[in-house]
């Protein structure tokens, strides 16, 4: 038994299930602490479902707290960002190309120094110890304990940063540290971009997750908790305290896995419509499509694994203009309950409209007796007319394909859609975003630059995969149920020795869950 929480701009969802059955689920707005509105969701669905928090295994959450942080410039901590890796990119230091405001929010304590390898593993320079105590030392004096370390090429060889991390230890114990092999892949900028980025977050980290801890065990829940990251998957407490910025996008990440559980649809394009926004992305044999561009966060390039998704203005809290009927990308967002006319507000909302049009029974119909008949048809046939378009985006082709509408906004859409071969509205598609984290397993991924003339194909898949494996138990996979359910091998031109790029993703199960699955199975046969 476990629940599914989905912590929103607008709403906080929750879903609690027992093996595969949903047996309770809420929707609530949230709160603005966030936690209280956690803790609230997770009173109600326990009540709602008759259960103690005993009977509880593990609990799965995702939030959009850490994006939020980037995206308001707030909770970041001051990072000491180094890149080893000198003469080469001296021209463009770290944070070259960051908006001003969350250059300064993070200190803009920026270091270079020589040392690190080119994709051949040939070495760009030595370390220079008196450069290194110099650097750290003035890191020291400035009073910086989160440090973010670079290298060229330390995803092919991470031996750079970890050296200069045990330095690190040595003058500052209490460091906290991020190595850009660990959080990004190949591209030194963004790669670098993404470090900085988590290690600002850290501090932030400990306060929500250990806020998250909190209300559970007020709740009497003593059980695992785990956090979605951004490609649908999960990982565990104690992982998220170190790599909060994995965090990003997970929640249009839920809501594609959440489509694919209560539609058992796996190749689909899954459309969430929220109070704000509606996110589409693509399900590709139940996960979502991945994109290949590089992942803009608050402004900052990165290149974080993270889903394709296409973002409108449109949501039921979006804001109607009768003047030449516009509708968004302004939203009243949580406040829809008091804005919207229906609800006895002042101002016109895309949920005003599907309630004149004989929609969904929200509120009271009495207050939209004033709205012209034009005004509606016209209203939801702009409604309609924008998700095409958003959805004929993220076709590959022109042909229509199947459409799952999730989200507490989906009952925005009357009929059919022209881009859809059919539309689909599974049951329980209000929390499909929590039900997708309910239902995540924990991956692992690794990437390296192999040259198949040193070694075997089969050599360095192995290598890779290992790596890979080692990364999801850290962060909660049972060993026994990890399998390779990705490889991607890029072949480099131009390079010596028939150089390819090799990522490698692998995937389990929760080990809390599988543990006590394993427990329940040796007990009935006994």
């Amino acid at each position: 038994m476990h629940i599914g929480i989905d912590v929103g701009g607008t709403h906080t969802d929750a879903v609690l299930i027992s093996d595969d059955d949903i047996v309770a689920s809420t929707k609530a707005l949230t709160s603005a602490d966030i936690v209280t509105g956690v803790a609230k969701a997770l009173s109600t669905v326990l009540t709602d479902g008759a259960v103690s928090g005993t009977q509880v295994d593990a609990i799965m959450i995702g939030t959009t707290q850490f994006t939020n942080a980037v995206v308001e410039r707030r909770e970041l901590s001051e990072v000491a960002a180094i890149r080893i890796g000198l003469p080469s990119g001296e021209g463009l230091p770290p944070m070259v190309d960051w908006p001003a405001d969350i250059k300064a929010a993070v200190g803009n304590h920026a270091y270079m120094m020589k040392g690190g390898y080119l994709y051949d593993n040939w070495p760009l320079a030595q370390f220079d110890e008196a450069e290194i105590n110099d650097v750290l030392h003035d890191i020291k004096r400035k009073g910086l304990t989160n440090i973010s370390i670079a290298s060229a090429f330390s995803p092919m060889n991470p031996e750079p940063e970890l050296f200069l991390a045990e330095k690190v230890k040595e003058v500052i114990p209490k460091a906290r540290i991020t190595l850009s092999h660990n959080i990004g892949r190949l591209g030194l900028l963004e790669r670098e971009n993404a470090s900085i980025l988590n290690t600002a977050l850290l501090d932030f980290a400990d306060r929500v997750v250990d806020a998250f801890g909190l209300a559970i065990k007020k709740l009497g829940i003593h059980c695992p908790v785990f956090i979605s990251q951004n490609d649908g998957t999960l990982m565990n407490a104690s992982y998220v305290k170190k790599f909060p910025a994995l965090t990003f996008a997970s929640g249009p990440t839920n809501s594609l896995r959440g489509a694919f559980k209560l539609s058992g649809v796996a190749n689909a394009i899954v459309v969430d419509i929220g109070g704000t926004t509606s996110d589409i992305g693509v399900l590709q044999n139940g996960f979502p499509r991945e994109s290949s561009a590089i992942v803009d966060i608050g402004g900052i390039r990165t290149n974080f694994r993270m889903p394709d998704i296409n973002a409108i203005g449109l949501g039921g809290g979006s804001i109607v203009a009768t003047d030449g009927l516009h509708i968004g990308p302004q939203s009243v967002g949580h406040r829809l309950v008091t804005d919207g006319l229906v609800f006895g507000g002042d101002t016109l909302t895309a949920t005003d409209l599907i309630v004149a049009a004989g929609g969904p029974d929200i509120g009271d119909k009495t207050k939209l007796n004033h709205l012209s008949k034009e005004v509606i048809e016209n209203g939801i046939k702009t409604i309609n007319q924008m998700l095409d378009r958003g959805i004929d985006m993220m076709k590959l082709n022109s042909g229509p394909v199947p459409v799952i509408l999730v989200g507490g906004g989906a009952v925005l859409v009357s009929g059919d859609l022209k881009s859809a071969s059919q539309v689909l509205r599974p049951k329980h598609a209000e929390v499909a975003n929590a039900i997708g984290a309910s239902i995540a397993k924990i991956s692992g991924e690794s990437e390296k630059m192999v040259s198949y003339q040193n070694i075997s194909r089969e050599e360095a898949i192995e290598q890779v995969k290992q790596e890979a494996f080692s990364r999801a138990i850290a962060a909660g996979a049972s060993k026994a149920s990890l399998e390779m359910v990705d490889i991607e091998e890029t072949a480099i031109p131009y390079m010596d020795g028939a150089s390819t790029k090799l990522r490698i993703k692998v995937m389990g199960d929760v080990q809390a869950l599988a543990s006590t699955i394993h427990n329940k199975v040796e007990e009935a046969s006994s």
